[in-house]
């Protein structure tokens, strides 16, 4: 609901009256709604299975090639380390199997409560949408009267978090479309999932982008060899983290941020340490949080003192 308050308001300012501009952006949120669940998460899943049931075959075939490059080049790999890093990998994924098929069988009940979500979920953000005078009167009735630091701090930061979060959006989206259509239009195996991570790997700053780079370098691998294209994959996807890096980012949060990237990675540390994914995801927003409560909380010092 706060994400789709912005867009509301934008209706609302063509002269529409707020429950229709509601009505309009609920339908919509439905609309992408249906679109990801039953349109785009099968497509993924699919994939994923595809996946699991070629790894054998690619594990196989990257250490038979591995083998080939230790033998041409015997000072760089040996035989051994290829056999150690084979064995490494194939345990990783013996034990993400397991957690897989346990997380299955113990699911049905998670199924049934993601269903129910499903439903409760959509009728929540209509009515918060919807009757969100009502419902910031209600709580108000509870906040101090002397309020005015958390006014001050709140008044800048909502426009800074709103901004950051549907940008975020807007990335992901964008991000996920153009490297989808890259890698399918060079041929690439598991271009939807790979895509995806691509997509999702912003949430990360910095770290990321180098995270998702393995395992499209693996199936790139796996799916040509040391041929060129390997390297166009590869060389496509720095061009794309470029673009985004240097002209994505800055057009959708300029402004929105100005934090130090030390302190960036400070809160995805120290928030996601706390929150999980969760924490990661909204950590810049956090620290936007906190940087302009202590700038808020020393200007009254330094007024004070004067």
């Amino acid at each position: 609901a706060y994400v789709l308050e912005g867009l509301v308001v934008r209706i609302q300012r063509l002269k529409i009256p707020r429950v229709i501009a509601v009505l309009i952006v609920f339908l919509l949120f439905i609309l992408i709604l249906t679109i990801v669940l039953f349109g785009m998460l099968p497509v993924l899943f699919q994939q994923v299975i595809d996946l699991f049931r070629e790894l054998p075959t690619i594990l196989t075939s990257t250490k038979d090639r591995l083998i080939l490059l230790a033998n041409e080049y015997p000072a760089i790999v040996s035989i051994e380390q290829v056999d150690e890093i084979i064995e490494s990998i194939r345990q990783q994924i013996v034990a993400y199997g397991q957690h897989i098929v346990s997380f299955s069988l113990a699911s049905a009940v998670d199924i049934i409560t993601f269903m129910i979500y499903i439903v409760l979920v959509p009728l929540m953000v209509f009515f918060v949408l919807k009757d969100k005078s009502i419902i910031l009167s209600w709580f108000a009735r509870f906040a101090p009267e002397q309020g005015a630091l958390v006014k001050s701090v709140w008044s800048g930061v909502d426009v800074k978090i709103g901004s950051y979060i549907r940008g975020k959006f807007i990335e992901i989206g964008l991000l996920w479309s153009v490297t989808y259509m890259v890698f399918l239009f060079m041929g690439l195996n598991y271009s939807f999932l790979l895509s995806f991570l691509v997509g999702i790997s912003v949430i990360i700053p910095f770290v990321g982008a180098v995270v998702v780079t393995l395992p499209i370098a693996i199936i790139a691998f796996f799916q040509w060899g040391l041929d060129p294209k390997t390297g166009y994959i590869l060389i496509a996807y720095l061009v794309i983290q470029i673009i985004d890096g240097n002209l994505l980012v800055p057009i959708l949060f300029s402004e929105v941020v100005n934090l130090h990237p030390v302190a960036i990675v400070i809160a995805i540390v120290f928030f996601g340490g706390i929150w999980g994914l969760w924490g990661v995801f909204f950590a810049i927003p956090l620290a936007t949080v906190v940087d302009a409560l202590i700038n808020e909380l020393v200007d009254r010092d330094n007024a004070q003192q004067v």
